[in-house]
């Protein structure tokens, strides 16, 4: 036995050896983006700035007019109203001190651009480049506000494979498009479609869940925002999403199928199927994956003769129609799900 740990300690050390220590910690090591100061104006905005505050930024700049007034109308804009009692959110919380970017521009000049019909625009250069900034970054300008209010899904975003995949709160989100800063549980769906190409051609498969007919909405099952299950469920597993429509297979069961109150998709697939309902194999295949074929029997118990393919290889729920789960037995007393 030492003489088995001596060869594998020569053998990892040779290994080692082809991989020097600095190459090692070059490898582990985590890099910045950027130096240290350039990143902090990319997410705090200009060090040499100061902040001017939302009414003098828009008296000197009228090129966003339009995004002003979505702005006021949308429940962060309402937060600006003193009689709120809420946290300040204006145009700098996201966009950065603004003192630069109408330095310079005067009322005079205002009026004067105002006379020749031409409209003062501020140099948003010196602001906070969003769009141009790495995911994460511009999800953090969201989560600094919204993970410590009481949108507590959001506390689940950076473990999220949303936020794993370098998607933004932007992707999803335009807080200038509208008073509605929320997406609409039908927009939502063409929203994931845009990525989720594939659960879109299953929505079309001739079993389907109802979302194309409009009774049934991504955001029913899943939370964009992160969760503690897989796919962002916003239960804890599949079959809590699942009962949550159709509460007759919760169980227990006397008489309970085990495969069935483990886990729905041993058997259905969530979106969209070529069997119906939502099978993911034909009858009886998908029984015969985990259950014996037998022949059918007359009512004394003997055979069917002849002994025909037809006659073993039925739609096994045509009998066993309690496939879920029964409290009921069968007529043997032994409980096979038949009424």
């Amino acid at each position: 036995m030492s003489f088995r740990i001596s060869v594998l300690l020569s053998i990892l050390t040779s290994v080692f050896c082809l991989f020097p220590a600095a190459g090692c910690n070059s490898l582990k090591g985590s890099k910045p983006i950027a130096p240290i100061r350039e990143y902090e104006k990319m997410i705090v905005g200009n060090l040499e700035a100061d902040y001017v505050g939302t009414r003098n930024c828009l008296a000197a700049c009228h090129e966003h007019d339009r995004l002003r007034q979505y702005f006021d109308a949308s429940t962060m804009g309402v937060q600006l109203r003193k009689e709120s009692g809420m946290p300040l959110v204006d145009c700098e919380s996201c966009h950065g001190p603004g003192s630069l970017a109408i330095q310079g521009l005067t009322p005079e000049l205002v009026e004067q651009n105002a006379r020749l019909g031409m409209k003062t625009a501020c140099d948003f250069k010196t602001l906070i480049d969003l769009k141009n900034l790495p995911a994460p970054a511009q999800s953090l300008t969201c989560l600094k506000c919204h993970s410590a209010n009481a949108t507590f899904n959001l506390h689940n975003w950076n473990a999220g494979s949303h936020a794993m995949n370098e998607v933004s709160c932007f992707d999803c989100h335009d807080v200038h498009a509208s008073p509605d800063l929320k997406v609409t549980p039908k927009a939502s769906d063409r929203l994931c479609f845009t990525c989720h190409q594939s659960a879109q051609a299953e929505f079309a498969l001739v079993s389907h869940h109802p979302l194309r007919e409009g009774r049934i909405f991504c955001v029913d099952c899943h939370d964009p925002h992160g969760g503690f299950s897989g796919s962002h469920l916003k239960m804890d597993d599949v079959k809590e999403t699942c009962i949550q429509c159709h509460p007759d297979k919760r169980g227990p069961f006397l008489y309970g199928h085990a495969d069935v109150v483990e886990d729905c998709l041993n058997c259905h697939t969530p979106h969209g199927s070529i069997n119906s309902p939502l099978l993911s194999a034909r009858e009886p295949f998908l029984c015969l994956q985990c259950h014996q074929g037998h022949f059918i029997n007359r009512p004394d118990g003997t055979p069917i003769s002849p002994a025909s393919a037809r006659a073993m290889y039925t739609r096994c729920s045509d009998c066993h129609s309690r496939i879920h789960g029964s409290d009921t037995p069968s007529a043997s007393g032994q409980g096979r799900f038949t009424q």
